[in-house]
């Protein structure tokens, strides 16, 4: 008897579909070879299922856009929500910096998620429970909801993680970003800015100039004006 022709399959192939494995392996696909990589035909051989089978968990691709920022909120939120940091008084602005460096660290895992965070118009729950989490941290350290709310405004996007680039000369480059040398002569300042600055280390950066110094600076000056402010 030849055994090896009733072999069983591989065992992805004998897992039934559900949309929690679809948006994973998405996820997956994404953190691998870039957002720009995930079709609806990559993800079901990733999958090693029919594409077609795939509209019977994710309604098109924009659902599995919106479904794999879901799974990245939430995997921040239940991230955040381990941390266990005193908040009363003066100890709200290391609560809320560790909130959002952790939220930061999760990001850093799935880099492609801030550029979707800013272009994607539905808000996953799990992100307006992690806001509502920081707003109380807020709360604890003494802050009014108008100033929680000034707050929030003045965080941004660095309230989840990570700064909204203002240019990218480098087109998403963050090592040697040029800027054309038929603008050079017209930018004088930017052109210097740009030839003196380097992002070395990859590994923190979400962006050409968000890489964890440029990060942590902007986060700390605006924590140091709010807690002036809380102190008022």
């Amino acid at each position: 008897m030849r055994v090896a022709a009733f072999a069983e399959p591989d065992a992805q192939y004998r897992i039934p579909l559900s949309r929690t494995r679809v948006l994973r392996a998405a996820v997956r696909l994404a953190d691998d070879h870039g957002v720009a990589a995930l079709t609806m035909r990559r993800l079901a051989e990733e999958l090693g299922a029919e594409a077609m089978s795939l509209y019977h968990h994710v309604a098109n691709k924009g659902d599995v856009l919106d479904g794999i920022l879901d799974v990245v909120a939430t995997e921040i939120y239940e991230t955040v929500e381990t941390l266990d940091t005193p908040a009363a008084g003066a100890a709200w602005k290391q609560a809320v910096r560790r909130r959002i460096l952790t939220a930061r660290e999760v990001l850093l895992r799935h880099p492609w998620a801030p550029a979707l965070f800013q272009s994607r118009t539905a808000t996953s729950p799990a992100v307006v429970r992690y806001y509502d989490g920081l707003l109380g941290l807020m709360r604890q350290g003494g802050f009014s909801y108008d100033l929680g709310h000034h707050a929030l405004h003045a965080l941004g996007s660095r309230a989840l993680g990570f700064a909204q680039e203002l240019f990218d000369p480098a087109g998403g480059d963050a090592s040697g970003a040029e800027v054309p040398p038929e603008m050079a002569e017209q930018l004088p300042h930017l052109t210097a800015m740009v030839a003196e600055i380097a992002h070395d280390d990859p590994d923190s950066t979400l962006g050409w100039c968000d890489d964890q110094a440029e990060f942590e600076f902007g986060l700390d000056i605006i924590l140091d004006g709010l807690d002036r402010l809380r102190d008022r």
